[in-house]
C-alpha cells in the first residue's frame, strides 16, 4: 500500500492511501516528480539534487517554484518516521506551491536480475520535454509498460532516427568500441545517471551520444539505471543479444562503485 502525504513548514500530513505509486500519482495534481529510496532504513542520498531536479522540471513545465531543502528533509522524516517501513521508496511531487509524498515499502531487485541481466524492448513513446520530469508522462508510460512484450524488464524510448534515448523510467548506457555512450540532449538527466557518469569517466571514455538500434548487434554491454535499479545490466533488446548475452565487466563495476558511494554519501534522516 501506498501512503501519500503533504508536506509543509510543520511536517507531514497523510492525504490518502492507494494501491500503488501510479494510483497514487493519478489522484494528486499534475506536477513535477522524483523518485527516492532509503538505505539503512533512513538514508537518502543527493536529496538536494533531487530538489533542484524538482524545481527545474516544474520550470520547464511553465509552473516555477521553490522548495526549501531542509523542509523537505523534515518532511521525509516524519514520512518515515510514521510509516516506519525496514526500507522505503518514495515519489515526490511538486505542484507549486504544494509537495506530496507518495510512500511505500522497498525490496530491491533480485540478484539473479544482475547476474543474468534483463531484456528490454524498443517503444515508439515520447516525452514531449526531455529534461522535465512531469507526472503527465506517467500515464504513457504505464500504457508502454503494459504492452511490453512478456519477459520484457524495461521499454527504451527510440527516436525516429533510431537513437536509443532512454527507458521509460531509467536512463540509458552503452558501452560500444570500447567507449561509453548515452543520450545527452534528448533525455532526461536522472540523478542515478549523473553519478554514474561521474564514476565512469575515471574507467572508460566516454561520448554523450545515443547508440542507434542497428549499433547493439556490435554494443558489447547495455545497462539501465535508475534510482530503484541502481545498475541493472541488459543482455537483450527485442530480438538483438547484447555482446556475449551476459552481462559485462564494467556494469559489475560500475554497480559496485555506486552502491559505495551512496551507501557512504546517505543522509540518514532519522539520525540523533
Amino acid at each position: 500500500m501506498v501512503e501519500t502525504f503533504v508536506i509543509s513548514g510543520e511536517g507531514a500530513r497523510h492525504v490518502g492511501s492507494a494501491a500503488d505509486l501510479a494510483a497514487a500519482s493519478a489522484s494528486l495534481p499534475a506536477g513535477a516528480y522524483t523518485t527516492l529510496r532509503t538505505y539503512g532504513g533512513d538514508g537518502i542520498a543527493y536529496l538536494a539534487d533531487h530538489v533542484r531536479r524538482l524545481e527545474q522540471s516544474s520550470a520547464l513545465e511553465g509552473r516555477p517554484g521553490h522548495l526549501e531543502t531542509a523542509r523537505v528533509r523534515g518532511g521525509l522524516a516524519e514520512v518515515l518516521r510514521l510509516n516506519a517501513h525496514p526500507e522505503s521508496r518514495i515519489r515526490l511531487t511538486f505542484a507549486p506551491p504544494e509537495l506530496f509524498a507518495s510512500s511505500e515499502p522497498f525490496a530491491p531487485l533480485a540478484e539473479t536480475l544482475y547476474d543474468e541481466g534483463v531484456r528490454c524492448a524498443t517503444v515508439a513513446t515520447r516525452r514531449d520535454l526531455p529534461q522535465a520530469k512531469g507526472t503527465r508522462f506517467l500515464s504513457s508510460a504505464q500504457a508502454a509498460y503494459a504492452a511490453l512484450p512478456a519477459g520484457a524488464h524495461e521499454g527504451l524510448l527510440m527516436a525516429e532516427d533510431g537513437a536509443l534515448l532512454e527507458g521509460l523510467s531509467s536512463n540509458l548506457f552503452a558501452v560500444l568500441e570500447g567507449t561509453l555512450r548515452t543520450e545527452d540532449r534528448r533525455a532526461l538527466h536522472g540523478t542515478t545517471r549523473a553519478l554514474v557518469l561521474e564514476l565512469a569517466r575515471g574507467l572508460v571514455p566516454v561520448d554523450l551520444t545515443a547508440v542507434t538500434r542497428s549499433d547493439l548487434s556490435r554494443t558489447s554491454e547495455l545497462f539501465i539505471t535508475s534510482v530503484s535499479r541502481e545498475v541493472l545490466p541488459v543482455v537483450r533488446v527485442d530480438e538483438v543479444t547484447i555482446g556475449r548475452g551476459r552481462p559485462g565487466p564494467l556494469a559489475r563495476d560500475l554497480r559496485r562503485r555506486y552502491r559505495g558511494r551512496v551507501e557512504r554519501d546517505a543522509d540518514h534522516l532519522l539520525a540523533g
